[in-house]
Protein backbone atom coordinates (compact mmCIF):
# COMPACT_ATOMS: atom_id res chain seq x y z
CA UNK A 1 0.00 0.00 0.00
CA UNK A 2 1.12 3.53 -0.69
CA UNK A 3 -0.07 7.06 -0.19
CA UNK A 4 -1.46 8.93 -3.17
CA UNK A 5 2.09 10.30 -3.67
CA UNK A 6 3.48 6.73 -3.91
CA UNK A 7 5.17 6.50 -0.48
CA UNK A 8 5.02 3.17 1.35
CA UNK A 9 2.72 2.91 4.35
CA UNK A 10 3.85 0.93 7.42
CA UNK A 11 2.37 -0.72 10.50
CA UNK A 12 4.01 -1.31 13.88
CA UNK A 13 3.70 -4.82 15.34
CA UNK A 14 3.14 -3.66 18.93
CA UNK A 15 0.27 -1.29 18.12
CA UNK A 16 -3.30 -2.32 18.88
CA UNK A 17 -6.43 -1.57 16.84
CA UNK A 18 -7.20 1.29 19.25
CA UNK A 19 -3.74 2.59 20.25
CA UNK A 20 -0.50 3.70 18.62
CA UNK A 21 2.60 2.74 20.59
CA UNK A 22 4.83 5.07 18.57
CA UNK A 23 5.41 8.41 20.26
CA UNK A 24 8.26 10.59 21.54
CA UNK A 25 11.44 9.79 19.55
CA UNK A 26 9.65 7.15 17.49
CA UNK A 27 7.47 9.63 15.57
CA UNK A 28 10.58 11.45 14.39
CA UNK A 29 11.44 8.40 12.32
CA UNK A 30 7.95 6.95 11.80
CA UNK A 31 5.58 9.89 11.29
CA UNK A 32 1.98 8.77 11.65
CA UNK A 33 -0.42 9.43 8.84
CA UNK A 34 -2.97 11.90 10.11
CA UNK A 35 -6.52 12.81 9.23
CA UNK A 36 -9.33 10.70 7.89
CA UNK A 37 -8.63 7.44 6.11
CA UNK A 38 -9.18 8.69 2.59
CA UNK A 39 -6.36 6.76 0.93
CA UNK A 40 -8.67 4.19 -0.57
CA UNK A 41 -11.94 6.01 -0.92
CA UNK A 42 -13.76 4.19 -3.68
CA UNK A 43 -11.00 1.59 -4.11
CA UNK A 44 -11.39 -2.15 -4.26
CA UNK A 45 -9.06 -2.93 -1.35
CA UNK A 46 -10.38 -5.89 0.66
CA UNK A 47 -9.68 -4.44 4.13
CA UNK A 48 -11.41 -1.84 6.21
CA UNK A 49 -10.19 1.69 6.88
CA UNK A 50 -10.83 3.41 10.19
CA UNK A 51 -9.22 5.88 12.56
CA UNK A 52 -7.89 6.12 16.08
CA UNK A 53 -7.25 9.15 18.25
CA UNK A 54 -3.58 9.44 19.19
CA UNK A 55 -2.43 10.49 22.67
CA UNK A 56 -1.81 14.02 21.32
CA UNK A 57 -5.41 14.23 20.08
CA UNK A 58 -4.69 13.88 16.35
CA UNK A 59 -6.60 11.42 14.20
CA UNK A 60 -4.57 8.57 12.67
CA UNK A 61 -5.92 6.34 9.89
CA UNK A 62 -5.93 2.57 10.34
CA UNK A 63 -6.23 -0.31 7.91
CA UNK A 64 -7.58 -3.61 9.18
CA UNK A 65 -6.89 -2.43 12.73
CA UNK A 66 -3.31 -1.29 12.11
CA UNK A 67 -2.45 2.40 12.69
CA UNK A 68 -0.58 3.67 9.61
CA UNK A 69 2.80 5.42 9.36
CA UNK A 70 5.41 6.65 6.90
CA UNK A 71 9.19 6.14 7.28
CA UNK A 72 11.64 9.05 7.32
CA UNK A 73 14.29 7.17 5.30
CA UNK A 74 11.88 6.64 2.38
CA UNK A 75 12.81 9.79 0.48
CA UNK A 76 11.12 8.99 -2.82
CA UNK A 77 8.08 7.00 -3.96
CA UNK A 78 8.53 3.25 -4.27
CA UNK A 79 11.04 2.82 -1.45
CA UNK A 80 10.36 0.42 1.45
CA UNK A 81 13.48 0.95 3.54
CA UNK A 82 11.49 0.63 6.76
CA UNK A 83 10.29 -2.92 6.11
CA UNK A 84 11.23 -5.59 8.68
CA UNK A 85 13.09 -3.19 10.98
CA UNK A 86 13.09 -4.01 14.69
CA UNK A 87 13.18 -0.77 16.67
CA UNK A 88 11.15 1.17 19.25
CA UNK A 89 10.13 -2.09 20.90
CA UNK A 90 8.85 -4.01 17.88
CA UNK A 91 8.95 -4.80 14.20
CA UNK A 92 7.84 -2.47 11.42
CA UNK A 93 6.23 -3.83 8.26
CA UNK A 94 5.28 -2.31 4.94
CA UNK A 95 1.48 -2.51 4.79
CA UNK A 96 -0.06 -4.69 2.11
CA UNK A 97 -3.71 -4.71 1.12
CA UNK A 98 -4.05 -8.24 2.51
CA UNK A 99 -2.25 -7.43 5.76
CA UNK A 100 0.47 -9.97 4.90
CA UNK A 101 4.05 -9.14 5.80
CA UNK A 102 6.59 -8.51 3.06
CA UNK A 103 9.31 -10.87 4.21
CA UNK A 104 12.19 -9.32 2.27
CA UNK A 105 14.34 -7.30 4.65
CA UNK A 106 14.84 -3.67 3.83
CA UNK A 107 18.27 -2.47 2.78
CA UNK A 108 20.17 -0.63 5.48
CA UNK A 109 19.65 3.12 5.21
CA UNK A 110 22.67 5.08 4.09
CA UNK A 111 22.36 7.49 7.02
CA UNK A 112 22.84 6.69 10.68
CA UNK A 113 19.19 7.29 11.51
CA UNK A 114 20.29 9.80 14.14
CA UNK A 115 21.37 9.93 17.73
CA UNK A 116 21.61 6.31 18.77
CA UNK A 117 18.22 5.38 17.39
CA UNK A 118 19.32 2.05 15.92
CA UNK A 119 17.87 -0.49 13.56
Amino acid sequence: MTTSAGFAVYWFAIDTPTKSNCDATCVGFWPPLTGKASMAAGSSLPGKFGTITRADGTTQPTYDGHPLYLFKEDTKPGQVQGNNINTSGGLWWAMTSSGAKITKAAPKPTTSGGGGYGY
